[in-house]
């Protein structure tokens, strides 16, 4: 994941840019090469350390940063490698918006870096690498030889290319293969359920995550894949056991240095919260309001019902119809594999967009045809919808989309049942009543 304190907002420009000055004197050096990487260093002068830094306030600091670190003790050098590095510019948002922006690695001096997490309150933990001299140097050589220019850019991916999946690789080539072949086992939960576990700190933004993506993050996983999280890496670099700088097996982590401890944070949740129950009763309430605004038009003749069921309709149209463009549009145009075939545009989806001139006529009266038209356009989205879910019997529409189910698919069939019952009548007031 990128560096928790990256984003794009003015209030956080600053932030950026301290980020930057903690870079500085390692760019300064002209490129210079640290004794790790040219040979100077003696392996068992060298100390390799994992740095994880937990979740911030920002969306993209839920999930938390990591880096390497690499310090020759006998010459007093240490550099912090980072892969979540990315530039601010005008073509940034672009470049994210089609799932093509590029990340590197920078090396930087620790103490400044750790210090900047702990100012940050964010949980900063120090993990040193019980490695032997051979996997030290094979380690640091590897780190330095990825910041060089032609080696330190990467294509950013959230969940199989990120901050934590390069030091999970690189970890593995200074341990030779061994903790890839540890982490070979089942997964403890889908890339799904990961998610909604570090987005449980706001549960709208879990569930518009939830809305956009598709079905590839609810296949099966080893433990290896779920190395996208830090908290993940260091719970598996916990449990695994090398041989040691002595030639005996001992754990690879030997000792954890707790630099800081946040003290406003909670603690990511083990498992995903459950939203169904509360999710359905939303839904539920939503798809009410445009039936019982149908049946008191049309059976008490109130004009107001017709008004408001008739706002309901276009703001309701609006809102799903653009929802279901922009999830057509990352499908159709952009690079995010996780975004493509969509089973909640079965739910929302352009056809909406028809609801919104609709919705006007029907608020206005004044169009004898507007209420078949609505007639029909609530059949086609309720059986879409209801496609959507008999579909799922199949094993190639295995979306986990329970949680935009629950919400959305009583409004949709609400909204269906409420324009079916308007019938082929002319929208008019009914005539008074005389004597």
């Amino acid at each position: 994941m990128p560096s928790t304190d990256r984003s794009i907002r003015p209030s956080r420009l600053l932030t950026a840019a301290l980020l930057l000055l903690l870079a500085l004197p390692a760019l300064g050096q002209g490129g210079r090469t640290p004794p790790w990487g040219a040979g100077q260093s003696r392996a068992e002068d060298l100390d390799l350390t994992y740095a994880l830094f937990g979740p911030g306030d920002d969306v993209a600091s839920w999930w938390g940063h990591a880096a390497l670190g690499v310090e020759d003790e006998r010459l007093n050098v240490s550099r912090l490698y980072s892969y979540g590095n990315f530039s601010f510019d005008e073509q940034m948002l672009a470049r994210y918006a089609m799932g093509r922006l590029e990340f590197w690695v920078a090396d930087a001096p620790v103490m400044p870096y750790l210090r900047f997490y702990a100012r940050a309150d964010r949980d900063v933990r120090v993990l040193h690498l019980n490695l032997s001299p051979q996997a030290r140097a094979r380690l640091a050589q590897h780190l330095a030889d990825n910041v060089l220019p032609g080696n330190r850019d990467y294509l950013y991916d959230h969940y199989r290319d990120n901050c934590s999946t390069r030091l999970r690789d690189a970890v593995d080539v200074g341990l030779d293969g061994r903790l890839r072949a540890h982490l070979s086992t089942p997964g403890r939960m889908t890339l799904r359920e990961h998610t909604r576990r570090y987005t449980a700190v706001n549960p709208a933004m879990s569930l518009l995550l939830d809305l956009a993506m598709n079905d590839t993050i609810d296949q099966p996983l080893t433990r290896w894949d779920e190395m996208f999280l830090p908290d993940e890496l260091e719970r598996a670099m916990l449990e695994l056991e090398v041989i040691g700088a002595d030639g005996k097996p001992a754990p690879l982590i030997r000792d954890i240095d707790r630099f800081h401890t946040a003290s406003a944070r909670a603690p990511t949740p083990e498992e995903p919260p459950s939203y169904v129950p509360a999710l359905l009763a939303i839904g539920l309430l939503l798809g009410g309001v445009p039936l019982l605004l149908s049946l008191g038009w049309r059976q008490r003749g109130l004009g107001w019902c017709r008004v408001a069921l008739g706002a309901f309709t276009l703001f309701t149209g609006l809102v799903f119809g653009l929802v279901g463009v922009l999830l057509t549009v990352m499908w159709a145009f952009t690079d995010h594999t996780v975004v493509f075939r969509n089973e909640n545009l079965f739910l929302v989806n352009p056809l909406w967009l028809g609801a919104v001139w609709l919705g006007a006529s029907l608020m206005r009266g004044k169009h004898p045809r507007t209420p078949a038209r609505l007639r029909g356009l609530g059949l086609l989205l309720g059986g879409l919808s209801l496609l959507g879910v008999a579909l799922k019997v199949l094993p190639a529409f295995d979306q986990n989309n329970w949680n935009i189910l629950a919400l959305l698919l009583p409004p949709v069939l609400g909204y269906a049942a409420a324009w079916v019952r308007l019938g082929p009548v002319v929208a008019r007031e009914p005539a008074p009543a005389t004597t």
